[in-house]
């Protein structure tokens, strides 16, 4: 009979998103703390082991491993496999390579490696020697697989603290984790004085850990703050790449970017090049006059070449400011600890480790304890049977199967068999052999009687007696213990640690100082098809009547000054006045599109003014369905690039904007011919965000086509449908009427 149990929805979605968060974290993107590997990793590692994969045989498709490895232990498709495979065979992305790479894995200037049928790979020598050693000593716990037909290592007994050496980065549920590479030697330094005093601070650790040290170099500049990240595990790493001087042909400067900072690893590197031409086109390096990366497998190598006379570090500065050779690099040295996502600090991650290996190395010895006892009692048992091989041989030849002789080598029990003295049955029923020592009795060769073979064996007796005194004052041992994860760890340092990469110091922060520029007043033009400069006024004046006829909008402004573009749809662009390009009369100059976010293919240009006239004026808005109000100009004195100038209700459009300060009324012309003169102290003023007041009321399909701001001091006349039409004399309305119609 089915039982319908009912719940609250919120609590079961509650549950499921916490086991789902949980699952995310734990399986998939934090590090486990004692070997500093994700699952995706420690799998693909071990499947390498078992594939036979290691450093002194050939290498084995990459594709074959991706499949074993999602078969037997990551169900969670080949793309994931293949990209952590790629990740740990790239040097420039990890401390330590656990994977040899044959073929095109990648480059530091973001291009992919080559798909899995083409690359081929194995297990470095560190990764074999010092991550996946022991495996077969029981030295970590195996788990059931995905579908309890494997076992796989819960963890990898990893002799090192990987997760400072070749740190992780993952994005999980809720939190991520970011923790930099460190150099192998002072990570080991570490580790091993903690061993000898694990009462020493982060400060104290820190003689040994200098900081991060990454693959790619560069120079890490706030050296002052690494001290309260490594206490509390998170903070911000300031980077920048390393740029010397060089000297080029014709007496020329070269900056040289020869390191970069890790975080420009992949497109970056391309961001990098186009900010600085971005910098050049600006105006603000005119120094630079070519760029050119002649980066290679031997290195990065960026070259920028100066003109003459220029002032190098200033230029230094404005890249350090302006683009991304100086970086941040946020640290969160999150990691899966007993089971649990935790950050920690670095006194922590090392205790973790310390205990890890105490643990993988009392499991070891265990093993080889109890090896080695295993092979004493058989010693032992042989030692003993060559002493009364006589009998034995006796009890063999009248036994009528192997039980029979076996029960009576361990039990004395003479039932049955043949002796051919009689004193041989009385000796027989007081032999006591172990089951084990028994079976090497029945297995042995006559060849072992052999004298050179006794002695061996004798021999062999001895050094397995010494085994198991040094494996026992290992185990029983603090101190013991510790000196030989001491001496591994020695071993390890002498064999794989290598000079730091990355300079630390303590650097002042960039300030530039922006050249002041001397004020001078230009001339703005833009045609009917967008394109936009600047002119000296000089020009101008020269050339005021084809400037005029030829523009759709000209205005005076000054050189710090910002142009506001306002369009159709409601938005105020704007774009520095040094931004735009200063020509010569006849040049075309350069497509607004271009110079800030306005777009041609869905805006159109509605009203265009400097930013100090915008600023100490008020504004009028005129849309198409009739609404209008008065904003302050003040409003629209903003930073951003580009900001919604006013609100629009759906289908509507902005046909006119103008200064309200310049016209006593506002007339309306809608499409049916409708022409409505009203007083401009009717339209209320409102904020940029507001939609305004209907200014004319309109026939169903009519819509404002124009709006004119009229003075009463002067006439105004406009030409509408072949006749001359004064604004002054139509009659004076009410707002929200439909005003004059004029016949055609």
């Amino acid at each position: 009979m089915e039982e319908i149990i009912r719940t609250e929805y919120s609590e079961l979605m509650q549950k499921s998103y916490i086991d789902y968060a949980m699952s995310v974290i734990v399986a998939r993107a934090l590090p486990d703390v004692r070997d500093g590997l994700k699952p995706v990793q420690r799998r693909v590692l071990y499947d390498m082991m078992e594939l036979g994969t290691y450093y002194d045989r050939a290498y084995r498709k990459s594709a074959r491993i991706v499949g074993d490895t999602m078969g037997k232990y990551h169900p969670h498709g080949d793309s994931s496999i293949y990209e952590a495979l790629v990740v740990m065979a790239q040097d420039f992305k990890k401390g330590q390579i656990l994977v040899d790479g044959h073929g095109n894995f990648g480059s530091i200037e973001g291009d992919g490696a080559a798909a899995m049928r083409y690359t081929e790979a194995r297990l470095t020598k560190i990764a074999q020697e010092v991550y996946l050693k022991d495996l077969d000593k029981d030295v970590v716990n195996f788990v059931p697989n995905f579908d309890e037909t494997e076992k796989e290592p819960e963890v990898l007994p990893v002799r090192i603290p990987n997760i400072l050496v070749n740190g992780s980065d993952g994005i999980a549920v809720g939190m991520a984790t970011s923790i930099p590479p460190h150099n192998l030697g002072e990570v080991i330094d570490a580790a091993m004085a903690y061993i000898r005093n694990n009462q020493l601070t982060t400060a104290q650790l820190m003689k040994y850990i200098k900081g991060p040290d990454f693959p790619t170099g560069g120079i890490v500049v706030n050296q002052s703050d690494l001290a309260e990240i490594y206490e509390t595990g998170t903070g911000k790493i300031r980077i920048r790449g390393k740029v010397e001087v060089e000297k080029g042909k014709n007496g020329k400067q070269l900056l040289v970017v020869t390191e970069i900072p890790y975080t420009m690893i992949g497109a970056n590197i391309g961001k990098f090049l186009m900010d600085v031409a971005d910098l050049v086109e600006s105006r603000q390096a005119p120094e630079i006059s070519d760029i050119s990366n002649q980066s290679s497998k031997d290195g990065i190598r960026i070259v920028l070449e100066l003109r003459k006379g220029a002032d190098v570090e200033r230029l230094k500065n404005l890249l350090y400011k302006k683009t991304r050779i100086e970086d941040t690099f946020g640290v969160n040295m999150l990691a899966v600890a007993d089971g649990r996502p935790e950050t920690m600090s670095l006194k922590k991650i090392l205790d973790h480790f310390v205990d890890f290996q105490f643990d993988i190395t009392t499991r070891k010895y265990q093993k080889l304890l109890a090896k080695e006892v295993e092979k004493k009692e058989i010693q032992e048992g042989l030692i003993k049977a060559v002493d009364v091989i006589d009998l034995i041989i006796e009890i063999l030849r009248g036994s009528k199967n192997q039980k029979m002789a076996k029960d009576c080598l361990t039990m004395g029990v003479t039932e049955g068999i043949r002796f051919r003295h009689k004193g041989s049955e009385k000796q027989a029923k007081q032999l006591c052999f172990t089951q084990r020592q028994a079976q090497a009795i029945l297995d042995m060769r006559l060849a072992k009687l052999i004298g050179l073979e006794l002695e061996a064996l004798y021999k062999e007796n001895q050094d397995t007696l010494a085994k198991i005194d040094r494996y026992e004052k290992i185990l029983n041992d603090y101190d013991t213990m510790a000196d030989v994860i001491l001496d591994d760890l020695a071993s390890i340092r002498r064999e794989y640690a290598r000079p730091r990469r990355t300079f630390l110091t303590n650097a002042e922060a960039v300030v530039l100082e922006e050249p002041q520029e001397e004020e001078t007043e230009l001339v703005f033009l833009m045609d009917r098809f967008g394109y936009a400069r600047t002119i000296d006024v000089p020009v101008y004046e020269r050339n005021k009547e084809a400037a005029d006829a030829e523009s759709r909008w000209l205005f005076n402004c000054m050189n710090t000054d910002k142009v506001c573009i306002f369009t159709d749809q409601g938005v105020m662009h704007t774009i520095k006045v040094r931004d735009l390009p200063f020509t010569k009369f006849r040049d075309k100059g350069t497509p607004i599109d271009n110079l800030c976010n306005y777009s041609s293919e869905s805006e159109q240009v509605i009203f265009a003014a400097p930013m100090t006239a915008v600023a100490s004026h008020r504004l009028i808005f005129v849309t198409k369905s009739g609404m209008a109000k008065v904003t302050d100009g003040k409003e629209f004195d903003v930073s951003r690039r580009s900001i919604a100038a006013t609100k629009l209700t759906d289908e509507d459009n902005v046909v006119f904007i103008g200064y309200a300060d310049g016209g006593d009324f506002l007339v309306l012309q809608s499409r049916d011919g409708y022409f409505l003169r009203i007083s401009l102290s009717e339209i209320p003023e409102k904020k940029k965000t507001a939609v305004g007041v209907r200014a004319m009321k309109l026939g169903d399909g009519d819509a404002v086509e124009q709006g004119y701001l009229v003075t009463s001091r002067h006439e105004f006349d406009v030409e509408y449908r072949d006749q001359k039409i004064s604004l002054n004399k139509i009659r004076l309305m009410k707002r929200d009427s439909r005003g004059v119609k004029v016949k055609a």
